[in-house]
Order: C-alpha cells, then structure tokens, then sequence
C-alpha cells in the first residue's frame, strides 16, 4: 500500500462545519470540494457572493456562501457575526484566501494589502469565531502559509505598512511569515484548553490565480514553465488537508508538499524558517495585531 496521503485518507467528516476563506476558487475550491465529498458542511467564505454561488453549485455535498472581504474589518466583524448565528459550532476554519505579489495598495483600513489581507484579516477573522471552536473537542485553526515566508521575510516593526518603501516579494514574505507565527502563538495559547489546534499549511508551487499579480514579464515565462515547475490545485491542497483532517496531526505542525524543496508532491511534516520560531517575535506581532484590529482573543 502507499504511504502517500491523499484525498482517499480524507476521513469521514459528517457533521462537521468547515469554514474556507477563498473557498471558491484554486487551493481554496479544491479544499472545499473534497471536504464537502467527505460529508462536511462546507461554508465558502469568499468576497464576490455571486462568484461563490457558482462555485458552491459545482461542488456536490452541503454548501453555503458568506460573504466575506478580508480586506475590510467591517465586512470581517459582519461576515462574523452573520457565521456565529447561523453556526453554534464550528469544527474547521480554513484561513486560505491570499494576495500574492501585488503593486503598492491598502485596504480600506489603511492597511498595506498582503499584509492586511493575508495576517490582519485571519487574524480579525479567527479571532471572533475561536470561541465557536473552543468547546468543539478536535476543531482546528488551519492558516495557509507559503515556501515565500522565506524570501526577504522579516516581520517589519519600523515600518509594517511599507510606507518608507515598498517591496512586493518583501511584503508577501512578511505576510507568510505572519501566518506562520501568528499558527505558533495561537497553539500556544490554545493549547491549555485542550479541545483546538491551530495547525499552518502550504501548497508548494501550485498553478493558480495568484500567478496574476505577478509583474508582466514574469507572467508569461511563469506559464510556459507552469507544467514543469507546478503542481495542480488539487495536489496542492493537499498539505492543507492533512492539516485539517489527518487525525495523528499535532498542534504547531506545519504541512507541506514533500518532494524536492517542497514544490511538490504528497504532504507531509515540514519545518517552517528559523525566525519563524521567535517566541517573543511572536508575541510582539500578536500584540500588534490586536491593537490593530482591536480584535483580542479569549485565549490567553
């Protein structure tokens, strides 16, 4: 027998409620597809409602849309508080929605936009539905992160925004690497309760969407190369359901694809950056997103 994991080791998930930021498109359709096959009731928490319509009716199973603009804190606390009605418990909450290297932009909230929206935004988010998870015994926080937490990756006290300068891997690496450390901290804080985890997650170099953000001349030699140096969306979101369903995972884990340099291939336990690990780095960045999300968690 194998000892790949794939969508086939998906256990059952009936009963279950998954929320999945993005889930309409890519990594996020993938994740919501076979998780919905598996018996979840799936939520596409997705910006364009209409868009996630379309989505929810090319997946079989139980599907709803919540409309959801990680870049707005007023659109998080709405999309939250329509989510706590209408789910007294939830099992699974997917922070997989992103930008990738996109030009010198805010959101509404005067936030640089990858940052905002792929830390900030989770942040928000998580924050105000953790206490629908807390007495779900094996609910899971999983926050999808990417090989970019390496690259130029540094958590920016100085300047956080990018209003100095502006660099657009500098400030995904930043974002990714949040992700990654916002995963440790809250295990860390969760992990007394005993009933959620927070697990982190990344696809490898996967063939989506996010190719479009790319500066132009990258954009057509990335899609020649596509086939050589990509994977499906459908392998690629692999890693981030073995983070959310594998029952042997463990809080603080981080998954990914396992092939050469992690670009591709069956998921399995990797490692994260050194500075990733930073405990008062963490904290610090924890701090600062509560502060500036005025979003804080009943997990201490």
């Amino acid at each position: 027998m194998s000892s790949n994991w794939t969508e086939q080791n998906i256990p059952g998930q009936h009963g279950r409620v998954a929320i999945v930021t993005g889930g309409n498109i890519g990594l996020g359709f993938e994740t919501a597809r076979m998780l919905a096959a598996h018996g979840a009731k799936v939520v596409l928490a997705v910006r364009d409602v209409g868009k996630g319509k379309q989505a929810a009716a090319r997946i079989a199973g139980d599907v709803a849309v919540q409309a959801l603009d990680l870049t707005s804190l007023n659109s998080i606390r709405s999309a939250a508080a329509d989510l706590r009605a209408a789910y007294p418990r939830i099992d699974l909450l997917i922070n997989n929605a992103g930008v990738m290297y996109t030009s010198k932009q805010t959101t509404s909230d005067g936030f640089e936009l990858q940052f905002g929206t792929n830390h900030l935004g989770h942040f928000a988010l998580t924050g105000l539905l953790i206490d629908r998870l807390l007495p779900v015994p094996g609910s899971r926080v999983v926050t999808v992160s990417s090989t970019g937490h390496r690259i130029q990756a540094a958590i920016h006290f100085d300047d956080l925004q990018w209003q100095r300068s502006y660099s657009r891997a500098g400030a995904y690496g930043q974002s990714k690497l949040a992700n990654l450390m916002f995963t440790y901290e809250l295990q860390r804080r969760l992990a007394p309760h005993g009933t959620t985890i927070a697990v982190a997650a990344h696809p490898g170099v996967s063939n989506t969407e996010l190719v479009r953000n790319l500066p132009a001349a990258f954009r057509g030699p990335i899609r020649w190369l596509a086939p050589l140096l990509t994977q499906k969306p459908e392998m690629g979101a692999l890693p981030t359901l073995r983070a959310a369903t594998d029952p042997a995972v463990l809080g603080g884990q981080y998954y990914g694809p396992g092939g050469w340099g992690e670009v591709r291939g069956y998921p399995k336990l990797v490692t994260s950056s050194s500075d990733s690990y930073d405990p008062a780095v963490q904290r610090r960045l924890w701090t600062l997103s509560e502060e500036l999300t005025g979003v804080t968690f009943p997990v201490r």
